[in-house]
């Protein structure tokens, strides 16, 4: 059973999918922490409710890169094998990422590489989508990598955009692709079918599985 650290800074509606999943066994995963950047954040509640261990850790109380040792320090003592980034909006240093190098999934809401980077994160992403007039959005789920929505992508889906959609509107329609997608990825990875080769992330299927057999 794969160990799961969840990182959160808001509501966390895709940490309650992950919950689900596991609690419905889709996932052979236990999530053992929930560490959030913000004490109100709702996702921290969520946790509690789940009883899932979880912990509010100040940023403003060090720098970044101290931060995300404090963080690192609370996952490796709970033998925390998957990081899974569920609306987290701090970047992760470079210590971190190697810490955790093709062990770290985020969740973006968008078709990556549009609409994405630095600067896109929650309410900005769909705006930006309707005020460029495209007709199709959607959720990814990558691997995170030391660039900003830059890693190796494990799943996507399309969304399609109507003409009376509203950023509101249009978050409720991605959110929902999102938590689909994010507990097929974890779902994976936790079966061990994941694997990468430069960019591409390839799925295992039990077809490929019987060809080589």
């Amino acid at each position: 059973m794969v160990n799961i650290g969840v990182l959160i800074s808001g509501n966390g509606t895709n940490l309650q999918a992950i919950i689900d999943g596991i609690d419905k066994g889709i996932i052979n995963g236990r999530i053992k922490v929930v560490i959030s950047n913000r004490k109100d954040a709702y996702g921290l509640t969520r946790a509690s409710k789940a009883n899932i261990e979880s912990i509010y850790l100040d940023p403003k109380e060090c720098d970044a890169i101290t931060y995300d040792r404090k963080i690192l320090h609370e996952l490796k003592k709970r033998d925390v094998d998957l990081v899974v980034l569920a609306g987290y909006l701090r970047i992760l240093s470079k210590k971190f990422i190697e810490e955790y190098k093709n062990r770290i999934i985020n969740i973006h809401p968008s078709l990556i590489p549009s609409f994405c980077g630095k600067g896109y994160y929650g309410d900005r992403v769909h705006s930006a989508v309707l005020e460029y007039g495209v007709k199709y959005t959607g959720a990814t789920v990558h691997f995170v990598d030391e660039g900003t929505d830059t890693g190796p992508i494990i799943l996507q889906e399309v969304v399609k955009i109507d003409d009376h959609d509203t950023v509101d509107t249009l978050k409720e329609k991605v959110l929902e692709v999102e938590h689909k997608l994010l507990v097929q990825a974890i779902e994976l990875f936790c079966q061990n079918k994941l694997s990468i080769k430069g960019r591409l992330v390839r799925i295992r299927s039990e077809e490929n599985e019987k060809s080589i057999d």
